[in-house]
């Protein structure tokens, strides 16, 4: 079983700590406000009320051989600054850290965050993307470069099997699966026909997606 904290229970913390109980990691909920904790206390593995800028409560916590940190407070940028510095002193291996701007984003990475999420950058985007996107279904960002869409299959493809579409080497992004009414298919065959009215899901560079959205007349 995985072993995560997530420090700082506003609705981004606690909609992580939430989803990674749920997949049956281990999770130690921090905040400090008693309301927050006293909340999720009964929904995750461990919650306690502690200042996630001091340093010693991120000793206390690495002590437990944790796999990753999640510093999801970020309008407290000191404190969001100094919980990441001694997640890593303590050689915590993954540590996600929120950003709260630009400039807060910089730091985070120089200091040794392995993953930094700018959800309000992030949101932006993806409306942007909504806005401009014919037959955009959505849209979801893996980093700043690469993301997964699912989007109404190009009319060009459809008859065709993605073995003669060849769409990995003609457009370089890859194929996850398809869509079409309440049916999910993931890893679909090579060899089968796309139809009509499906939805596709696809994976690959940013500029790669857009341009096949650009394109979906083809």
């Amino acid at each position: 079983m995985k072993q995560y904290a997530v420090l700082g229970l506003g609705n981004f913390g606690e909609s992580i700590a939430l989803t990674l109980q749920e997949l049956g990691c281990e999770v130690i909920a921090v905040d400090q406000s008693a309301e927050r904790v006293q909340k999720i206390a009964d929904q995750v593995s461990y919650a306690m009320r502690a200042d996630i800028g001091d340093p010693e409560v991120i000793k206390v916590l690495g002590a437990r051989n944790l796999d990753g940190v999640i510093v999801a407070v970020a309008n407290n940028m000191e404190a969001s600054i100094l919980a990441t510095i001694a997640s890593k002193d303590l050689g915590v291996p993954y540590v996600l850290a929120k950003a709260n701007n630009a400039t807060h984003e910089k730091i985070l990475t120089k200091i040794g965050a392995d993953a930094v999420v700018y959800p309000e950058r992030e949101t932006g985007q993806r409306v942007a993307r909504q806005l401009v996107s014919k037959n955009f279904s959505d849209w979801i960002s893996l980093s700043p470069d690469y993301s997964i869409i699912e989007t109404a299959t190009p009319k060009g493809w459809i008859g065709k099997t993605l073995e003669e579409l060849n769409i990995r080497e003609n457009h370089d992004v890859s194929v996850i699966g398809f869509i079409k009414g309440s049916m999910v298919e993931v890893n679909p065959d090579p060899k089968k026909v796309i139809e009509e009215k499906s939805v596709i899901i696809l994976m690959g560079a940013n500029d790669a997606l857009q341009e096949i959205q650009d394109g979906e007349e083809e």
